[in-house]
């Protein structure tokens, strides 16, 4: 089965420098991550901060564009893992792996299948 590991933490903890210590710290983790869990791993990305997003509302039927994420929170979404496993406990020993900086959350979801 396919599971999306979705990657939440405060980016603020990252600081302004898109190259500075934290960012390397953290990609270094996450490359030691993917060697470590080999083919399980089927896609994923890091995500830009939430002040590149926008966001697409429907309304009454209406649309309209906002800038930023969909909701202010502590945490934001900063990357995903698409991965395969066998069953939900595999893809939960999985996302017991992923790095996250300090604190955070790895949220898991299965991927709808065909049809």
């Amino acid at each position: 089965m396919q599971y999306a590991l979705f990657i939440y933490e405060d980016e603020a903890l990252y600081g302004p420098e898109k190259n500075g210590p934290a960012i390397q710290e953290i990609v270094a983790k996450h490359m030691a991550f993917n060697r470590e869990i080999g083919a399980a791993r089927i896609g994923g990305s890091g995500l830009k901060g939430t002040m590149t997003a926008i966001t697409v509302r429907t309304t009454n039927g209406s649309k309209t564009v906002h800038d930023g994420p969909f909701a202010e929170t502590k945490e934001q979404l900063g990357g995903f893992y698409l991965i395969e496993a066998p069953d939900l406990d595999a893809a939960i020993a999985i996302a017991k792996k992923v790095p996250v900086l300090q604190e955070g959350a790895i949220e898991i979801r299965p991927l709808l299948g065909p049809g």
